[in-house]
């Protein structure tokens, strides 16, 4: 009996799990990753002579639910136009059935693998305000994340920052997808996208039980880690990304109390307690970049003071040197 190499055993399950793109017009260069419930691949739009990235469900769906729910969330990026979130291209169905939807190609790292390359804190932060703004431009569309991490972020080789993996976002309005203008595509085989009907525009929670932990622990709000879906709202996403703040600063020297401090208001217990808005916590940011005093962090009289001169560290130089001189120039006279 021959036994076949781990390399050549790793060709094999590759052209298993590759998909059929057949007819799709796309053709398929290698797979990026996956995740979950479906994978990444890289492929060539041969309409556009681009590469892309498609996503597409990995394992057997009999049911159609999770290909409903795989296009629901193409459906919701597509809703979310900015530069700061990936754009969906194309939605449609493999020969098989299986859901699948092209997006761009990003190019870049993770931000858990771009952290050190990042430079200082005042560059780390600005990443941080990057992926506050597509946050911010998101809830303005009623659509919360819920899976803010490291690992759902992308930064560019420009210094592009891009939120990924919508897969488990909620819609606040549900008629936003009712009032979508995407159509979806009718596959070769004649049968129709999953979801087409009216429960394609239900709250994402439909068919999920009260109790049921959707998130990434140690980045998802306490509300969210115990199940309670009513309870989740923008300041779930905002208690993430002051799990994603503290991730940036932990490793930097002697964290300042200030930044301490946003962190821990956006991660707060009590949800009353935490940011209203992302662009609250935005704004503390550019405040403590700005070289000014942030809400979360109330300061003393020497505080401020110290605040102050440091601030206008310059005029006083200029006024510390002339009276420097003036003192000098007395002197001289005096002998």
């Amino acid at each position: 009996m021959k036994w076949l190499s781990d390399e050549a055993l790793d060709r094999l399950r590759a052209a298993a799990d590759a998909p059929d793109l057949s007819g799709t017009g796309y053709v398929l260069i290698d797979k990026l990753g996956s995740g979950g419930m479906s994978g990444v691949f890289r492929v060539t739009d041969t309409a556009l002579g681009r590469e892309v990235a498609l996503k597409v469900l990995g394992i057997e769906d009999s049911s159609g639910q999770l290909g409903a729910r795989l296009l629901r969330e193409a459906k919701i990026i597509a809703q979310l136009e900015h530069p700061g979130i990936v754009p969906v291209h194309d939605v449609g169905t493999l020969p098989d059935g299986r859901v699948f939807y092209t997006m761009k190609l990003v190019q870049g790292l993770r931000l858990d693998q771009q952290r050190e390359e990042l430079g200082g804190l005042p560059e780390r932060l600005r990443t941080l305000q990057k992926i506050c703004e597509a946050v911010s431009f998101a809830h303005a569309r009623h659509v919360l994340h819920r899976d803010l991490k490291p690992q759902n972020v992308m930064v560019g080789p420009f210094g592009e920052v891009l939120v990924m993996d919508w897969g488990l976002a909620k819609l606040l309005d549900p008629g936003v997808l009712a009032e979508e203008k995407m159509v979806p595509k009718i596959a070769e085989s004649g049968r129709t996208l999953p979801g087409q009907d009216a429960s394609d525009t239900q709250s994402p929670e439909a068919d999920t039980a009260h109790g049921v932990v959707l998130g990434t622990p140690g980045y998802m709000a306490p509300e969210q880690a115990r199940g309670e879906i009513e309870a989740v709202g923008p300041r779930a996403d905002i208690y993430s990304l002051g799990a994603v703040l503290k991730f940036l600063i932990e490793e930097t020297q002697g964290t300042p109390k200030a930044l301490a401090a946003i962190a821990g208001k956006a991660m707060a217990e009590d949800v009353q307690q935490r940011y209203g808005s992302v662009e609250e916590l935005a704004h503390d940011i550019a405040h403590y970049l700005d070289g000014a005093p942030v809400s979360a962090y109330p300061e003393g009289a020497m505080t401020r003071m110290w605040r102050w001169m440091v601030k206008n560290s310059a005029w006083l130089l200029l006024i510390l040197a002339y009276l420097v001189m003036r003192a000098l120039l007395i002197l001289w006279r005096a002998r």
